[in-house]
């Protein structure tokens, strides 16, 4: 199926942090209610072709995952020691004598370490210990939300959240967060190239509940509980025009 253009009309929403108080917003909270609404879902494992055609079982763990921060990669360790050669494939290669699990790219900035052509965390297709994220299995038999044991980036995707300064015109401030598509361009020049890519494709816009629904729990920790609450508010009243507005509708999602 094609992609949809990465330029769309898209419904966004601003509102004062609710954390915030009286007197003038400190934070504001800017929402893409066009994706946040959309029937995307992750279809890894069913129908996902994986960013590089020659590594189609991959999805988008080819690379690696860069880490946000210092914290993340302190919580990431964590998570590594309880990772056993049952559940984590490549086990033996994450061992600080065989190269360990972290490596640092052409700019310096660290990442989970690419070994056979994809993260090291990556099970392959047939491993017992389960195919995919070793995180994402490790999360589930933990019963805990996969936020808890992936890198940032990993839990984040497709979500973007992003942040700018903006000045008034009397003179205070305000910080801007937004919350919207990981699309091409998340991934900087390189995501042009990308073989394929899901949240602007059709195949992936299957999800029986729309984004903000099923992805609550990354975004209650990407802005808070509080921020959430309102967001829903804005994505509920949303949803029942989308048959009359479509414009409201992600044109890759079924209008329904």
């Amino acid at each position: 199926m094609p992609e949809t253009p990465l330029d769309i009309a898209r419904t966004w929403v601003e509102f004062p942090d609710p954390d915030d108080g009286d007197g003038p917003a400190r934070q504001v909270f800017r929402a893409d209610l066009t994706w946040l609404t959309s029937a995307w879902t992750c279809i890894f494992g069913a129908g996902c072709k994986g960013i590089y055609a020659d590594r189609p079982d991959d999805g988008c763990c080819t690379l690696g995952a860069h880490f946000s921060d210092a914290d993340d990669e302190k919580r990431v360790r964590k998570q590594v020691k309880k990772l056993t050669p049952d559940t984590w494939q490549r086990h033996a290669a994450g061992r600080r004598a065989a190269g360990g699990w972290v490596e640092t790219d052409e700019e310096g900035v660290r990442k989970t370490r690419v070994v056979d052509g994809a993260c090291i965390f990556f099970n392959d297709k047939g491993f017992a210990g389960g195919y995919g994220c070793a995180f994402h299995h490790l999360a589930e038999r933990e019963g805990v939300d996969h936020l808890h044991t992936k890198p940032d980036v990993c839990w984040q995707l497709p979500i973007r959240r992003t942040y700018r300064t903006v000045e008034r015109p009397d003179g205070s401030s305000y910080l801007e967060v937004t919350v919207a598509e990981y699309d091409r361009r998340g991934w900087g020049s390189g995501g042009h190239d990308l073989d394929w890519y899901c949240t602007g494709n059709p195949a992936a816009h299957v999800g029986d509940d729309a984004v903000f629904r099923s992805l609550e729990a990354e975004l209650r920790e990407l802005v808070g509980d509080a921020p959430y609450e309102v967001l829903r508010e804005h994505c509920e009243a949303v949803m029942p025009a989308r048959k009359l507005l479509p414009l409201t509708v992600h044109p890759a999602s079924p209008r329904r």
